[in-house]
């Protein structure tokens, strides 16, 4: 099985509090890694909404799809 059908066929299971704590965990990933890496933080403001939008694209068309 292919690893996007296995994390497909594992995600169909969660429910929104476990989305929440995925969503979570992932953040503190993030702060983590910017308390090891300080030099990241300290890019303009304006990088991170580039950072943010370029990473949104792909999913924000496939919101909006009916």
């Amino acid at each position: 099985m292919c690893l996007i059908k296995w994390g497909n066929n594992l995600t169909k299971r969660l429910r929104f509090p476990d989305i929440s704590l995925i969503k979570l965990s992932t953040a503190g990933f993030v702060l983590m890694v910017a308390k090891l890496w300080p030099d990241l933080l300290s890019l303009e403001w304006y990088w991170y909404l580039i950072i943010a939008l370029v990473a949104a694209s792909p999913v924000i068309p496939k919101m909006f799809k009916k």
